[in-house]
């Protein structure tokens, strides 16, 4: 018997990187998820099987999240865990991006994760074993050139987690959220593409992180696992690095 057996998972920006791993690895734990995603069409029913179903979701539509969410609650009659992954990244300093970009960053990582945990609510309360993970980063912690549209929103989110958390342990919902460093996924993958050098972009990223490589998916995905799962019942309002060291080493 594995951990998950039993509970329903929904993941949004499940269709690639951290969300992918980690819907992945649920299934392989037991679980049933629900890959929410904006790559997919309103009726999207082609990758749809047993244990895994895929539903369109785009975090910045308040009605399309309540589509979503009531979906997935019809399709496997119920809601335990949500990890709320949907994001996206920005580049520059504090003066580099106009307001629009600011509202489009924060509409995404911050205020996506209200609309959609505001929908799971009243299933997550039902459950007896649920559980919200939101995918946060380092950079909510430690100063990195050139992200402050994305640290800002990291911040929030780091934020909002621990308001969560303390909202809710009463009704039995934990809250919890990783702190990944750089990880390798495909967001990583455009932004090296970008780059005037990105062999030198690369080994530059790899060597601000004390490990010296990237963060995979995976692991990220697994310190998912770990906070979402029911063996980890007294584990709420953490903050979980998975930054090969970058937030707490000094090796230099």
């Amino acid at each position: 018997m594995s951990d998950f057996d039993g509970l329903v998972a929904a993941v949004t920006g499940g269709a690639s990187g951290i969300g992918a791993a980690t819907v992945e690895l649920l299934r392989q734990r037991g679980a049933r998820v629900a890959v929410l995603d904006r790559a997919f069409g309103p009726d999207r029913a082609a990758g749809d099987q047993a244990d895994r179903i895929e539903v369109a979701c785009d975090v910045t539509d308040d009605a399309t999240v309540r589509a979503a969410v009531a979906q997935v609650a019809g399709a496997f009659g119920g809601l335990d865990i949500l990890v709320n992954n949907a994001g996206i990244g920005s580049i520059g300093d504090v003066a580099a991006n106009d307001d629009a970009e600011w509202q489009r960053v924060l509409d995404v990582n911050v205020i996506g994760i209200a609309r959609v945990t505001r929908a799971a609510l009243p299933h997550l309360r039902a459950s007896g074993h649920a559980a919200i993970v939101n995918t946060c980063s380092v950079v909510a912690s430690v100063g990195v050139p050139q992200r402050a549209v994305y640290s800002a929103s990291k911040g929030a989110v780091a934020a909002l987690t621990l308001a969560m958390a303390a909202d809710h342990v009463r009704e039995g919902i934990r809250v919890n959220a990783v702190m990944p460093g750089t990880a390798d996924t495909p967001w990583i993958g455009r932004l090296l593409d970008q780059a005037a050098d990105p062999v030198a972009a690369l080994t530059a990223l790899r060597a601000r992180q004390p490990m010296g490589r990237l963060v995979s998916a995976a692991e990220v995905a697994l310190a998912i696992a770990y906070l979402a799962s029911p063996l980890s019942g007294s584990t709420t309002g953490t903050l979980l690095a998975v930054d090969g060291g970058m937030a707490g080493l000094r090796v230099g």
